[in-house]
């Protein structure tokens, strides 16, 4: 802020403030008490000398605070008139996030008030707005896709709604002409109502045996259906559906634990006093698991209504609305190795590693560590394909959801090829970067981000003879007549030879210490004398 901003968002706070009112703000310089006008605006609080005091006398910054009510000073409880009254006065205490920060201490004479200013201290967090803002969001899509589902399926029923008129209009003019033949048959009726009681008898005892016989033909067709291939490729099918959602629900499940049992404590954690965290090692740790708990309980509510429809299963438009918000999973898994590193560091602090312990012993997480909840995600992507690889094992060709599943079995191995391959550069470039800072010198080669590695290990460097004289093509400065130990690095471009010290750091060879591959011959001797 300059004093501009701060002027404007001072006059904002005295018109449209969340919360306005006078409040006894303790001094830190004197420890007295002295009575202002506070009003709070979205963060960021305000103090005014009054309330028609257009300049604040000054503003407090509440991102990441916490505010708690406390009880009275001890100093009150004398038996004084005035002592009396300051007891009953409602105190309460601001603790911001920022080391060196004094609490800012305050009081009111109305408990319900005092309530209020808390809640609204609490409230006002511009980073919960943003993970509310992004929950909302992510609703809307899967709102706004619904609506154009149902707009669809509502097109398509109008348009089984004019062919069903068709056809009742066809059936009308049908049962028109057989009222007409029926009135030129009717002379002929009563012919048959003087019929032989034999002939009645005869005709009940065949209509009998032709209902006898057509039931029987249904029983033998129902049961050959049955018994058939195509019968248990359903089964099969809707089998796999019901393990799906168990699965989905179980995955669910995990997410909720992840999320309400380690990332939101250890995110009140990284607020308080003393954190044993930082919000920057809990976003680095936990990533965007929140918003990945939030896309599937939306896809597991939609199994379920699917579920409640069966044995009609139509599970293609659920995917086709989950395939475009997978790729939160693209971040997730290229930072997992990364967040686990930190999830180490973190460890290394005895007040976060016994936090750790004590949420990880809540009976939710069934014995398992954080790591293991970290590496569920890891597998989803995987899991869905193997389960449509199933599904379309058991789907008819013609069926009305085979091309729909088969597109999105195409899009999830795409995406997890993508994945694969954004995994594989980043840990390459962290090894890269991890084998240059093992080098005392360094070594400019291995910032290049094309540059892969192969393997390292140790190798014995000799100088090579050729017809009883020491051949011209000689390794770093080892142009000695008894063999090296040294350290060796393969990449694709490169090939590094270094020396280790008696301390173990290791050392580039000053001459012929990185090899360019590009331009090298390398020449297998099969002559070991």
């Amino acid at each position: 802020y300059n004093e501009g901003h701060a002027l404007y968002l001072a006059l904002l706070a005295r018109k449209e403030g969340t919360k306005r009112g006078y409040l006894s703000k303790k001094t830190a310089e004197t420890n007295r008490w002295h009575e202002k006008w506070f009003a709070l605006y979205q963060n960021v609080l305000f103090y005014f000398e009054g309330e028609q005091s257009a300049r604040p006398a000054g503003m407090y910054m509440l991102e990441g605070c916490n505010c708690e009510r406390v009880p009275a000073p001890k100093g009150c409880a004398a038996g004084s008139a005035k002592d009396a009254a300051l007891e009953k006065q409602h105190y309460f205490t601001v603790l911001f996030g920022h080391e060196g920060q004094k609490p800012l201490e305050l009081r009111c004479e109305d408990e319900v008030d005092g309530d209020e200013w808390v809640e609204a201290i609490h409230q006002a967090s511009y980073s919960d707005i943003l993970i509310e803002r992004e929950v909302l969001m992510q609703k809307y899509i899967h709102l706004v896709q619904i609506v154009e589902t149902e707009k669809i399926a509502a097109n398509q029923l109008r348009h089984q709604l004019e062919d069903q008129d068709t056809e009742i209009e066809r059936l009308k003019s049908e049962i028109i002409a057989l009222n007409k033949t029926k009135e030129r048959m009717r002379p002929y009726q009563g012919n048959q109502e003087d019929e032989d009681p034999d002939i009645k008898k005869i005709k009940k005892v065949q209509s009998f045996m032709r209902g006898w016989l057509c039931r029987r033909k249904w029983k033998t067709i129902v049961q050959d259906y049955i018994c058939s291939p195509h019968a248990e490729s359903m089964r099969k099918r809707n089998q796999i559906v019901f393990n799906m959602v168990e699965a989905e629900s179980e995955y669910v499940h995990q997410l909720y634990v992840l999320v309400n049992c380690f990332l939101r404590p250890l995110r009140m954690a990284a607020s308080s006093k003393k954190p044993p965290i930082s919000h920057d090692d809990v976003s680095s740790i936990f990533l965007n698991s929140e918003t990945i708990m939030f896309l599937h309980e939306i896809f597991h509510q939609g199994l379920k209504a699917r579920i409640a429809n069966w044995p009609t299963l139509i599970l293609a438009d659920l995917f086709d609305i989950l395939l475009p918000m997978l790729n939160i999973y693209q971040e997730f898994v290229r930072n997992h190795q990364y967040s686990l590193q930190v999830l180490a560091n973190c460890k290394q602090n005895r007040d976060f590693d016994k936090l750790l312990k004590q949420y990880e012993a809540n009976p939710a997480c069934e014995g398992r560590m954080l790591e293991t909840f970290l590496t569920y995600p890891m597998f989803q992507i995987p899991r869905y394909i193997i389960t449509l690889h199933e599904l379309l094992a058991h789907t008819p060709h013609e069926h009305v959801e085979r091309k729909s599943l088969e597109f999105a079995k195409s899009k999830l191995e795409e995406l997890s090829r993508v994945m694969h391959d954004e995994v594989s550069d980043t840990e390459n470039i962290r090894k890269n970067l991890a084998i240059e800072r093992t080098i005392v010198e360094g070594c400019d080669i291995l910032l290049d981000t094309s540059q892969t590695f192969i393997r390292q290990g140790s190798l014995i460097q000799v100088p090579s003879v050729e017809r009883g004289k020491l051949s011209k093509v000689r390794l770093g400065s080892l142009s000695l007549k008894k063999e090296g130990e040294r350290q060796c690095f393969l990449f694709t471009k490169h090939f590094l030879i270094c020396t280790r010290s008696s301390g173990g750091k290791l050392h580039l060879l000053k001459t012929g210490g990185v090899l360019s591959l590009i331009e090298c011959t390398l020449i297998e001797e099969t002559d070991v004398n």
